[in-house]
Order: C-alpha cells, then sequence, then structure tokens
C-alpha cells in the first residue's frame, strides 16, 4: 500500500473521487446510482423492523413475495415503481417523496 506523503487522512469525497473518479465520469454515476439503491433497501429495512414486521408480513400487506422484499432489501436487482409504491404507501404505511436534482 503507497503511504501519503502528507499527514491530513483523506476525506471520503476525496476516497471516492480516487476509487471511481469525478462526478460525472460514468464509473462515479455508475457508483451513485448503486449506492442510492442500496440506501433505499436499508430504509425499507429499517422501516419494516421499526413496526415490528418480518418479509413475509410486509409482503402479504403489498401483494409481493418475501423473496421480493428481500430482493429489495439486499439491492439485489431493479425495483418497479409501482411496487415500490405499493411497499412503502400499502406495506408500511408511509409516504414516498423524491426529489430531482
Amino acid at each position: 500500500m503507497k503511504r501519503r506523503s502528507n499527514k491530513r487522512p483523506r476525506t471520503f469525497a476525496e476516497h471516492l473521487d480516487q476509487q471511481y473518479g469525478k462526478r460525472g465520469t460514468k464509473k462515479r454515476e455508475a457508483y451513485e446510482s448503486e449506492f442510492e439503491a442500496f440506501k433505499l433497501g436499508v430504509l425499507i429495512q429499517e422501516m419494516r423492523e421499526k413496526r415490528d414486521m418480518t418479509q413475509q408480513e410486509l409482503a402479504d400487506k403489498c401483494g409481493t413475495t418475501k423473496s421480493y422484499i428481500s430482493r429489495v432489501e439486499n439491492n439485489v436487482g431493479d425495483i418497479r415503481l409501482s411496487t415500490l409504491m405499493r411497499i412503502i404507501h400499502d406495506g408500511l404505511g408511509a409516504k414516498l417523496h423524491l426529489t430531482l436534482i
């Protein structure tokens, strides 16, 4: 491992720039997109657990399968917006607000 000459620790943003390139590059945008999907899965899992629900209970409430809920929570594959809305609204009793930047 190459040592840095200065003693200042690298920021997370600097780490991302080095590992994935600057924002706007193809590799970095792919990373950012995957990270957003990961965060969504974590939010759904945390909300489900906060409501003391199993994956099966959530699946039953929103009309999908336990394996689909697991895939969403573990960021395995794409999720349809209509299904995401059902999981959040029907299954978790919450609202989804999106922001475009």
